[in-house]
């Protein structure tokens, strides 16, 4: 993957760097927020895009 579109997904719960995905950013304007699973938590947490 090329690193100028990838971006990090920060556990709102306990914090930790999780994922990594990629992201259209020509489209989206605003950060991005999912439900994922944390393996810390053990249970679908929400995620949202970090800077």
């Amino acid at each position: 993957m090329s690193q100028d579109h990838l971006i990090t997904l920060e556990c709102t719960v306990c914090h930790n760097l999780n994922y990594q995905t990629k992201k259209n950013k020509k489209n989206t304007a605003k950060r991005l927020e999912l439900m994922k699973y944390c393996k810390f938590d053990k249970k679908k947490t929400l995620h949202k895009e970090t800077k």
